[in-house]
Formats: C-alpha cells, sequence, structure tokens
C-alpha cells in the first residue's frame, strides 16, 4: 500500500486489477443470463406460434430418451444398491430394517432420480446439442438457414428444448423404478434387510407427492440442460477449437445450474 494517500490499487496475475476482473465477471454474468433468458422466451413464442417441427422432435426425443435409457439404468442400479446396502446397515443398527424400502423410495424419488438422472442426460445430451450447434455455427449453417429465413431458435432450438423438456421426466420415472428394484436386490443379498418386507411398507407409506414433485424438478432440469446446450452452440465463436470449449462449458454449466436448481426447487416443493 503507499504512504503518500492513494487508494489501494490490489493486482492478480497478468496485471488486472481486482475490481476490473470482478467487474467483468459480474458482466459476463449477467451478459450470460440476458443471452438464456432471450432464448428462453423465443423458444417459447416460436412454441406458441406453432412453429415447431414434428419430425425434428419426435427424432430428438429418441435421442434424448430412448438412447440415454442404457446409461441411465446402469447408472440407476448401481445407485440404488448401494443406497439400499446403506440403509441395511443403518436399519439394522436401529433395528427398524422394515423400513428400509420406504426410505430408499424416498431417497431415490425425492432427490437422487432427477440429479443423477439430470446429469447422466447433460453429459451426454446437452454435450452433443452444443457441439452439434457449435459445428453448424463454424461451418456457417446457421447463416445458411438465416439467409433462408428460416429461424434457428425455431428449427434447431425449439425440438431440443421440447424432447428435454418432455424426456428428461420419463427417464427420471423409470430410473426412479430402477432405482428402488436396484435396493430389492441389494435387500436379497444382505442378511440385515428382509426382502419380503422390503416392499410391503412403500405403498402404506410412500406418497404419491412425492414421486410427482420429483418428476416436476427434473423437467425444469431437462429445460436447462436443453438452454444451455443450445445456447452454447448457438453463440460458439467461429473456429474449430471453440466447438470443443463449448461443450465443455455445456456439461459444468449444466452441472453447477442443476445443483443450484435442485436446492431452490427442494425448499420450495418439499416445506415441511
Amino acid at each position: 500500500m503507499s504512504l503518500r494517500g492513494e487508494s489501494p490499487h490490489f493486482s492478480l496475475p497478468g496485471g488486472a486489477s481486482l475490481l476490473s476482473a470482478t467487474g467483468r465477471q459480474v458482466i459476463a454474468f449477467f451478459s450470460y443470463f440476458g443471452e438464456t433468458t432471450r432464448l428462453q422466451l423465443d423458444i417459447l413464442v416460436g412454441l406458441v406460434k406453432g412453429r415447431l417441427e414434428y419430425k425434428t422432435t419426435i427424432a430428438e426425443m429418441a435421442f434424448v430418451g430412448v438412447a440415454s435409457l442404457p446409461v441411465v439404468a446402469v447408472t440407476m442400479i448401481f445407485s440404488g444398491m448401494v443406497i439400499g446396502y446403506h440403509m441395511a446397515i443403518v436399519t439394522g443398527q436401529l433395528g427398524v430394517s422394515n423400513y428400509a424400502g420406504r426410505v430408499v423410495a424416498e431417497t431415490m424419488c425425492r432427490e437422487l432420480g432427477p440429479v443423477l438422472v439430470s446429469i447422466v442426460v447433460a453429459a451426454r445430451v446437452g454435450s452433443a446439442m452444443a457441439a452439434e450447434l457449435g459445428t453448424m455455427k463454424v461451418t456457417e449453417q446457421i447463416d445458411a438457414l438465416r439467409a433462408m429465413a428460416t429461424s434457428p431458435v425455431d428449427y434447431l432450438a425449439l425440438p431440443r428444448w421440447v424432447a428435454c423438456g418432455l424426456m428428461v421426466p420419463t427417464l427420471t420415472f423409470v430410473g426412479d423404478i430402477i432405482g428402488v428394484t436396484g435396493g430389492y436386490l441389494m435387500a436379497v443379498l444382505m442378511p440385515e434387510l428382509n426382502a419380503g418386507a422390503y416392499w410391503t411398507h412403500i405403498p402404506g407409506t410412500f406418497e404419491a407427492y412425492t414421486l410427482v414433485a420429483g418428476i416436476g424438478k427434473s423437467a425444469v432440469f431437462g429445460i436447462i440442460i436443453a438452454i444451455v446446450g443450445c445456447h452454447q452452440g448457438l453463440t460458439c465463436k467461429m473456429a474449430s477449437e471453440e466447438v470443443g470449449r463449448a461443450t465443455t462449458r455445456s456439461v459444468v454449466y449444466c452441472i453447477m445450474l442443476i445443483y443450484g436448481a435442485n436446492l431452490f426447487l427442494t425448499a420450495l416443493i418439499f416445506r415441511g
């Protein structure tokens, strides 16, 4: 610090001041927020005006849903088995092993199902969207669409938005069932659990609201995946190496936003 009364000057590596670096990050954040919000509004306008390409949407639904099912199934069955293993030990120590099935079901449907399925889809589908649209941007195919008076948002982003909004909740529902079944497989293998009692307490104590709320959260996560993936592709810079960077940013941003949205939605939906 200077002894002459001047304002202190903090520097970062490269000579950039802390204040200016922070300002740039704040501006970049609001710029990104504004761009994604504008993209979301444009998609909604296209949807309301009936500009959805049904053939393309069905193909995207197959890509998002059917093609993602194997990796979702593997992820959820092993996650369910891990939760079932821990529940076998904990409930056995507490003397309430008959309630292990309900605990696994609650855990899967409230949190693990929506979050894990969405992260898997973000890694597989969100990255593919960013890479595909980014390649189209670099090779000037998106400019060609505009030259033919075709909106890239309506033609490219809208079908992917609808596909993610519909198929991620569907995958979550299937993933919940697979995860609970994985817990049952562990109940069969471990002597601490009664495999017959595993299913007994689920219908009587498990609320349908929990399942529906978890699926509702996954619909929001699906929209996040579509918006982030399409935005990264449509705004990719005109260089081949930028496609890889846009793909990486898509996955990272999706995961961070899913975690943040999950905290907000959980506090909003599961009050008391």
